[in-house]
């Protein structure tokens, strides 16, 4: 399989944008201040982010207007990973924002007035503006994932099951003197459909407000919706009645050459969803209006070494050539030359002797080099499972609090087992309450006259918890799985453990009126053995 080569959109919620204006300068003096601004705006060390700007223009006071992003350096190099192991090869990075500009720029450059691009994501959506050559957006922490999250908490079901509800029956409520379906299920999620697009418009409101007076955009006339979410039912027609403006979907294909062999009915139903596929292929094609590109440096330097390999291979060769023509030189000195070596050669001998003990000492002094930094890791990383073991017992007490707050009755929740694995399968090590391994420590022996043998290890990135609490039936049927969501919601806040920490099994009831709750955590930073 050849290697070929792809671009990449980072989704808006992982990236920082902002639009900054500079001062009129020298343009000499442009990457120098940009970067300032960069370390002032951007919320990381800039070490730990890999960051690009676009001057967009210049504003009627000579101020330029720059769009500035930065995304985290870790998010951007696992990009780069699940290339690789895709067996292709990452040449560019971009992000939402950008590639919706350049996908848009392309298929309606001929539109008069201000248009409004809003793109609603699962997670979050990208509010664009677009006026003659002006382009400003807004990321806005609404996406479709809330109406499933408060369905499922309202209708007690699981979130997959409330993510294929939504699917399957959810509309926008149009409100007013519509008529509300009977079926009870489709009447709630379009209920809360509504509110969570109630809420997405008045954050539109309000940027719209922004780009009026603090940027000083021309009103907007019209709206493209796109997105995955954007699909619900009625969802163009509750933006139509809020905004007073027409509101059309997305054609991100609108001005793209289509093979015939595809089902253009099939494409029209989901064109709308592909405004960033289409900006990323713009970038390969034609000069776009935002280019920006967030490689990571190990990407960066690969391609660098890539790009002068060809001269590499020039010199080397060059170089064995010169080799050969001093060869034939060399060779008659080295004739002459052979008979005093032989001359030295019980010298060299006696010599040779002492180099090898000077090696197998050496040796020695590498091997116990190399244990004495293995155990000065070991014990660097001995306090972490302090601090991650009070992790857990804070979230346990925090848990305690929510419980009593939310059933006004005590409640209580402590570890009963912890198990801790390490891969290999079988090196996992059990735990019981007090935090001591039930299984007998071994330590490595040394063997006669050599090292010792280096063990087996591996970083421990799974916990797995058994931990008890009080029963809370008898307060409401449903509290002790209300009680669990709050161990899960509590874990996922967790500054140490993964966000894809969760109470996992079902809960079983037990003498002395407690029940068990089983969970999984993943701490972020792995813990080594």
């Amino acid at each position: 399989f050849q290697s070929k080569a792809i671009n990449v959109c980072a989704p808006g919620f992982h990236v920082f944008s902002k639009f900054v204006k500079l001062p009129p300068v020298d343009t000499s003096k442009v990457t120098q201040i940009i970067q300032y601004e960069a370390q002032q705006n951007v919320p990381f060390p800039l070490e730990e982010v890999v960051w690009d700007y676009q001057i967009l223009g210049a504003a009627p006071t000579g101020e330029l207007e720059v769009l500035l992003v930065a995304i985290k350096s870790d998010i951007v190099e696992g990009l780069f990973r699940t290339s690789e192991k895709a067996s292709t090869k990452l040449s560019l990075v971009d992000v939402s924002p950008a590639a919706l500009a350049n996908a848009f720029r392309y298929n309606y450059g001929d539109l008069e007035g201000c248009s409004m691009l809003l793109d609603i994501g699962a997670k979050t959506s990208n509010l664009l503006f677009f006026d003659k050559e002006a382009i400003y957006s807004r990321g806005i922490n609404i996406g479709a994932n809330s109406i499933t999250a408060d369905f499922a908490k309202e209708s007690k079901l699981g979130y997959d099951e409330a993510e294929s509800t939504k699917i399957a029956q959810g509309f926008v409520s149009l409100g007013g003197a519509y008529e509300e379906p009977e079926d009870p299920q489709q009447q709630a999620i379009s209920k809360i459909a509504r509110q969570v697009m109630t809420r997405l418009h008045i954050q539109v409101n309000q940027t719209i407000q922004f780009y009026r007076g603090q940027q000083g955009g021309a009103a907007p006339v019209r709206l493209f919706l796109s997105g995955g979410a954007s699909t619900m039912p009625y969802t163009a027609q509750f933006f139509a009645e809020k905004l007073n403006m027409p509101v059309d979907y997305f054609n991100p294909l609108r001005n793209v050459q289509i093979d015939p062999a595809v089902n253009v009915e099939e494409l029209v139903k989901i064109g709308h969803q592909m405004g960033e596929l289409v900006g990323l292929g713009l970038r390969n094609l034609a000069h776009c209006p935002i280019e920006l590109n967030l490689m990571p440096k190990s990407a960066l330097q690969g391609q660098e070494f890539g790009a002068k390999k060809p001269y590499l291979i020039a010199t080397m060769a060059s170089l064995v050539a010169i080799l050969f023509a001093f060869g034939f030189f060399h060779d008659r000195i080295a004739n002459s030359k052979r008979g005093s070596l032989e001359k030295l050669q019980p010298e060299l001998q006696r010599l040779q002797s002492l180099d090898n003990q000077i090696e197998a000492e050496e040796r020695k002094l590498r091997v116990a080099r190399m244990e004495a930094e293995q155990l000065a890791g070991w014990l660097e990383h001995r306090p972490y499972w302090g601090e991650l073991f009070m992790e857990l017992r804070q979230v346990m007490l925090k848990t305690e609090r929510e419980g009593k707050t939310k059933f006004n009755t005590d409640t209580g929740i402590w570890i009963e087992r912890l198990m801790v694995d390490c891969p290999p399968p079988g090196a996992a090590a059990a735990m019981d309450g007090t935090g001591m391994t039930n299984q007998p420590t071994v330590r490595p022996g040394r063997r006669r006259g050599g090292a010792a043998p280096e063990a087996s290890r591996s970083d421990c990135n799974t916990i797995s918890l058994v931990c008890r609490a009080a029963d809370l039936s008898h307060v409401a049927p449903d509290a002790n799985g209300n009680f669990a969501y709050l161990l899960q919601e509590q874990l996922k806040a967790s500054p140490l453990l993964s966000t894809n920490s969760q109470v996992v099994g079902n809960i079983s009831p037990l003498e002395r009126d407690t029940v068990t709750l089983q969970a999984v955590v993943y701490p972020k930073r792995p813990l080594k053995p």
